[in-house]
């Protein structure tokens, strides 16, 4: 027979479970007792595989058990009510003989590391009436004879990692008041058996795979206050049933497959909805006038539907902070389309505006700057507005973000826009705007993101521009821009993401100061009127992975220090006129998958390794001198002539030197005795 060894401490830990065991067989015997609680919690204890912060060294004979950390007891038996590890970082199995501690009513050991199933044992606890598991990477399915726990009135197992149905038993538990089981990875549909929880108030299943449709049962439940649905693959309408739920706080039906229309009385049904959200999913129709009746309304999100026509006043909403009703088809591109933002004036609480991607049209009214002085972020790009920016905008002096791209403003920026001095990101591009650009926007030293392109700025980049420290990406592009390229913007060392000056008009040459973009991922100066050398200073940038520098009127051969550009995925400096042969350096940089050299000065051999394996990655056309590469290049051969051809070559070129100056000799020798003789 083969002698196994044992330590000391597995002795201890066996002689533990051995005597728990024991003591747990005679349950009928130590019932009206409390020695079986203290024996069940040192059962729970040797479940628990890891704890950070040595919470359960308490747990030993030197104090009674109605002392230990998270441990309650009740005054007249000395039995465990209330077992409290929450927020410890602990971590292992929960113990099945949990289910002894008949007497216990709260178990809260939620935000914690447990990771295997919930014990089936928990049904022995009958006087149980709060159990919050969530925030733990719990997994199995949920239990079906929890519902044996008659006394619940609070069940949370959200955040975890369970899977299977919703069990129907659920249904039984008729004190229940809170059921939680967010964000997990359970299946199915929401089971019909929730109707019978007449006491229920909130119920959330937000973030799961539940699917089929929102059951008409649940307008049973009057007493509900929060419904969150959202993140799953429900499908169907909103039945009218909802409409009973009187007392509805939150509504959260998100990011689902839903459809139909909202119902025409929500507002006048649900007066307390202080939260609607019903983004993402498949909404259509009109937004009914009767929200504004949801005065008490702080969020409302009807984003990424389908809605179309008129948006009605939202003047009741003073309450309201958040509004997004993007990615509809809201407007007709008439000059009413906004009017309704003129009704928002009144919620002086306002923090978000987002009305981007739709089809409002006409002017944006002078009174957004009566917005409130909360607002953070107004969204307003993707649409059809016209006329210029209301001068009033200025008065927004909260705003952090302002997007106004792809719409058909024109005129000039406002000088006051550089009064909004906590704007973070700035977004005007692809409209008709003109003039020069503001020197005012150098005041907006926390901007981190400024989009210009693709207007119709003329004039020359001021240097006002490097002001703004915190810039990370800049987008000049597609504008009428001329001048010379500010050191100072240039140079500007916050730059991390883009830096795009292309399709101008810029003259001179690249300043060195580039090099001090060392962080900077993509610089495009395309298709302007530069000229120069390519600084050696670009090697400095790193970090870049796209660099863009054609259609401009650079000279000379590519730097030796560009090799330090490891990262390079694009590279772009066709239609200039750089010259030399193309460095061996670009056939080593692995991350390369776009390289353009067309219409140089290049000559001599294509390197054949790297990304001149690619012809479909690489672009050569327009370089006359080159030769060699893969056959896919249709390069003429490179002709290379031996050493002692080329010896042979000097020999023949100083005979016929020799020959010429013999010649020459003797021209003038025979002239100069001509002259004697005759002199």
């Amino acid at each position: 027979m083969k002698l196994v060894n044992i330590s000391f401490a597995e002795f201890q830990s066996c002689h533990l479970l051995l005597c728990i065991t024991f003591a747990l067989s005679f349950n009928q015997v130590f019932s009206t007792t409390n020695e079986i609680d203290k024996f069940v919690l040192l059962a729970f204890k040797a479940g628990i595989t890891g704890d950070p912060f040595s919470v359960l060294n308490s747990w030993n004979n030197s104090i009674e058990f109605c002392q230990w950390y998270g441990v309650t007891c009740n005054k007249r038996r000395h039995r465990v009510t209330i077992l409290d590890l929450h927020s410890q970082g602990l971590s292992g199995s929960i113990s099945p003989h949990i289910g002894n501690l008949s007497f216990l009513r709260e178990m809260l050991l939620q935000n914690n590391s447990f990771n295997q199933e919930i014990p089936p044992q928990l049904s022995r606890l009958h006087h149980l009436d709060v159990l919050q598991l969530d925030n733990n990477l719990l997994v199995g399915e949920i239990p079906k004879n929890i519902s044996a726990c008659f006394n619940l009135v609070h069940l949370n197992l959200g955040f975890n990692q369970l899977t299977g149905e919703i069990p129907t038993e659920v249904g039984s538990l008729s004190k229940l008041r809170i059921f939680s089981v967010y964000e997990n990875n359970l299946v199915g549909s929401v089971p019909s058996s929730i109707g019978n929880l007449s006491s229920l108030r909130q119920l959330y299943l937000t973030l799961n795979n539940l699917s089929g449709s929102i059951s008409q049962v649940l307008g049973h439940l009057t007493n509900l206050q929060y419904i969150s649905f959202g993140g799953n693959r429900l499908s169907g309408t909103i039945p009218f049933s909802l409409l009973n739920l009187s007392s509805l706080i939150v509504f959260d039906a998100g990011y689902n497959q839903i459809q139909g229309t909202l119902p025409i009385g929500i507002g006048l049904k649900l007066p307390n909805l202080e939260f609607l959200s019903i983004c993402k999913n498949q909404f259509e129709g009109l937004v009914p006038p009767s929200i504004s009746n949801c005065t008490k309304l702080h969020v409302l999100q009807l984003s990424d539907n389908r809605f179309s026509g008129k948006v009605p006043s939202l003047e009741k909403l003073c309450t309201l902070r958040w509004l997004t009703i993007y990615g509809n088809k809201l407007g007709s591109g008439k000059p009413e389309d906004l009017s309704f933002l003129c009704s928002l004036t009144n919620s002086t609480k306002l923090q978000y505006v987002g009305i981007h991607r739709n089809k409002f049209g006409g002017a944006l009214p002078k009174c957004i700057g009566n917005l409130s002085i909360a607002l953070t972020q107004f969204l307003v790009s993707e649409n059809q507005i016209s006329g210029k920016i209301p001068e009033e905008v200025g008065n927004l002096v909260n705003l952090e973000v302002l997007f106004m791209n792809h719409n058909q403003l024109s005129n000039v920026i406002p000088l006051n826009l550089g009064n909004l001095q906590s704007l973070v990101k700035l977004q005007l591009s692809d409209n008709n705007l003109r003039g020069i650009i503001p020197s005012s926007l150098g005041n907006l030293t926390k901007l981190v993101e400024l989009h210009l392109g693709g207007n119709n700025f003329h004039g020359q980049i001021l240097s006002h521009l490097s002001n703004c420290r915190s810039l990370d990406l800049l987008d000049l592009s597609n504008n009428n821009l001329s001048g010379a390229i500010p050191p100072q913007l240039i140079g500007l060392s916050s730059l991390a993401i883009i830096l795009n000056l292309s399709h101008n008009h810029l003259t001179g040459v690249l300043p060195t100061e580039v090099g001090n973009l060392r962080a900077l991922t993509a610089l495009d100066i395309s298709n302007n009127l530069l000229l120069g050398e390519v600084p050696s200073s670009l090697g400095e940038c790193t970090e870049l992975t796209s660099l863009r520098m054609g259609g401009n009127f650079f000279h000379g051969s590519i730097p030796e220090s560009i090799k330090s550009l490891g990262g390079i995925e694009e590279l772009d400096l066709s239609c200039n006129k750089l010259s030399g042969q193309i460095p061996e350096f670009l056939a080593i940089f692995r991350s390369l998958k776009l390289l353009n050299l067309s219409y140089n000065n290049f000559e001599g051999m294509l390197p054949c390794e790297g990304i001149f394996k690619n012809s479909t990655g690489t672009s050569i056309i327009g370089n006359n001198e080159l030769c060699g590469g893969l056959p896919e290049f249709h390069l003429p051969n490179c002709i290379f002539k031996s050493p002692k051809s080329r010896k042979i070559n000097i020999w023949a070129i100083f005979a016929f030197v020799a020959f010429g100056v013999l010649v020459i000799a003797l021209i003038v020798s025979f002239i100069y005795l001509r002259w004697l003789k005759k002199k």
